[in-house]
């Protein structure tokens, strides 16, 4: 693969996805977060709903027994079969040209590529809820509870597909605080690495 991408992996409400757009636009190549959604959802027949839910983070509930429970004859959950379906699309976006990849453990699944920038993006919890309230119309009664809950079940996921640790500094180039630096800054300084890789 000789295309550059750039991944961003980001804490629920940090505003990784918004810096991820932002450098998109900055650099004038695509951007794949809904859209990777929707290629998971032709491959695996299933609706762009249950994907959204299931392709990012474990179930609700016991995510052991959603992810290794109600096997096929081959042994796959349908955790399993969206798994391959995300590999599949994520791999696809990232052969046809330079881009911006939201989520979806894809700086896992691109971690053999030499010209991949894998970015986090995280926030204080202030500013996660504060951002979770007035951008997602989330209750102003519980939003810590509701950024841990969403945040658990990504690292539960990543932990189950790539059998590391979600967050963990070593799994990126660079990590970035919008609390600290703003959704500005932090898409500047990510070009800038783009453009001096």
């Amino acid at each position: 693969m000789s295309n550059r991408i750039i991944t961003i992996s980001r804490e629920f409400g940090s505003g990784g996805r918004t810096v991820g757009k932002l450098v998109a636009e900055k650099l004038g190549i695509p951007c794949y977060d809904q859209e990777i959604i929707q290629k998971i959802a032709q491959e695996s027949g299933y609706c762009e709903d249950f994907v959204a839910d299931r392709s990012e983070h474990a179930s609700r509930g016991n995510w052991f027994m959603s992810a290794f429970g109600g096997k096929d004859y081959y042994g796959n959950s349908i955790q399993d079969k969206l798994w391959v379906a995300q590999l599949k699309a994520i791999v696809e976006v990232a052969n046809k040209s330079d881009c911006v990849i939201v989520g979806r453990c894809a700086d896992f699944i691109l971690k053999e590529a030499a010209d991949c920038i894998r970015v986090f993006i995280h926030a204080d919890t202030a500013d996660k809820a504060k951002r979770i309230v007035e951008q997602y119309g989330e209750s102003e009664q519980t939003p810590e509870r509701r950024l841990k809950e969403k945040d658990k079940r990504r690292a539960a996921y990543y932990q189950l597909y790539t059998d590391h640790k979600w967050g963990d500094l070593k799994n990126y180039d660079i990590t970035l605080s919008t609390s600290s630096l703003g959704i500005e800054k932090c898409a500047d300084i990510i070009v800038e690495l783009y453009k001096a890789k």
